[in-house]
């Protein structure tokens, strides 16, 4: 048996998106001719900071989402919580790399991130707290 199932298989699926993130800066490297650095590439320096957010950001989600599966959270709220990370880290990949600035995709994975573990930070606190009244 798999222990935290939920958890073990959106860290799957976000370790497969991470690899895509991974091979298109390697991608990038070999087409700008650039060892190691960004040099002077902005398609580069985006492709490396589209795969350092998500490297910032998706550990803590997936630490919480253990957590709360260890707590008990019902397997419902586990897939929407994933979902909402792994669907959130798509869109903000794909806003940032379109443009730079401010743009939809990346507005809504920004938001779907911090919506995720927001919710996942207060789903551990009551549980906690619960517990702590018993």
């Amino acid at each position: 048996m798999i222990p935290l199932p939920t958890t073990s298989l959106f860290a799957a699926l976000l370790t497969l998106l991470y690899v895509v993130l991974a091979v298109r800066i390697i991608r990038l490297r070999w087409i700008e001719r650039v060892g190691i650095g960004i040099g002077e590439s902005q398609p580069l320096n985006v492709a490396v900071r589209v795969h350092g957010n998500f490297a910032e950001y998706v550990p803590l989600g997936l630490i919480l989402m253990a957590l709360m599966e260890l707590s008990g959270a019902t397997d419902q709220f586990l897939f929407f919580m994933g979902g909402l990370l792994f669907v959130a880290r798509i869109f903000h990949a794909i806003g940032l790399t379109k443009s730079v600035g401010v743009s939809i995709y990346r507005t809504i994975g920004v938001l779907g991130t911090f919506g995720m573990l927001i919710l996942s930070a207060g789903y551990l606190i009551g549980a906690v707290l619960a517990q702590q009244t018993m």
